[in-house]
Formats: structure tokens, sequence, C-alpha cells
């Protein structure tokens, strides 16, 4: 993979050439950077800033929205240890709900998505869809969340 390095003035010029109020930390594990510093800057410039974030490390007090999507499907064995936020965005891959129960308390908006498999073929995923729109449907308080881009093709 290849990146170029910028600078913080790079970085914040580049977002002020796009008309935004909000900027959005998603991508990896954004909590693993210094949101802190950047945020501050980006405050100073009037931005409001959300997070999307696995949960596993806290999120700064500067962020406005927090958005936790757990990846205890992939790693089973990791405390989520933010336990607060706006959103709880949880992609379905058939595990029990019940694991959320202790966690759910604490976000305002409760989504779950179906896992869209890219190998898998589109009636698959469909498949995969309505198993979710069902489980949505007796499940309240869950919200049905999709991954557009990824039923678009826009990977």
């Amino acid at each position: 993979m290849k990146y170029e390095e910028w600078s913080l003035e790079e970085i914040l010029d580049e977002v002020d050439s796009f008309v935004c109020d909000r900027v959005i930390f998603t991508g990896g594990e954004p909590c693993l950077q210094d949101l802190e510093t950047i945020g501050k800057s980006l405050k100073e410039r009037g931005k409001l800033l959300s997070i999307e974030t696995n949960g596993t490390i806290p999120v700064p007090d500067i962020i406005d929205w927090i958005c936790v999507s757990p990846k205890d499907q992939v790693y089973p064995n990791v405390a989520i240890k933010q336990r607060t936020g706006d959103e709880l965005k949880v992609v379905y891959c058939g595990q029990d709900l019940s694991l959320y129960d202790d966690l759910r308390n604490g976000f305002d908006h409760l989504f779950l998505q179906p896992c869209y498999i890219e190998t898998e073929s589109v009636e698959q995923n469909g498949q995969n869809f309505a198993v979710v729109e069902a489980l949505v449907k007796d499940s309240p308080g869950w919200r049905l969340s999709l991954q557009t881009h990824k039923w678009m093709g826009v990977l």
C-alpha cells in the first residue's frame, strides 16, 4: 500500500477545500490515532467530529458523535471499552443479540446490519438481508441499517 504523509496543516487545508461541517473518523481503528490534536484544530475551524470505532479503545471527549460497531464476531475475546455513545451498529453474522444486552443501554440508537459478503452471490446476500429484516421486526429497539455502498458495488 502506498500513501503520502501529510502535515497537520496539509490535512486541515484539504478538509477546508470541501464544503462540510462534519468530519468522520473511520477506517481501521481511528482511536489508535492522536484524535485530540487534529480534533482541536478541526473544532477551531467549526467542524463537528464523529467517529466509527470498534469500541476497544475509549473515545476522546472531543468527539461529538460516537458510533460503536463491535467486531466481536472477528475478535470474540477483546473487551468493548467504549460503552456509551450515540449509535451501536452491529453487523449480524448469526450471533445471539443477547450478546449486546449489557451494552445497548449506553446508546441512543441501535442498528443491525446484514453482513454483506463480497464473495457470495446476490441471492445469498439477499437471504442474509431477509434474516436480518425478520430479526429486526422481532427485536424491539433495533433498527435496520444497510452497508449501501456494498450493495451498490462501491467497495
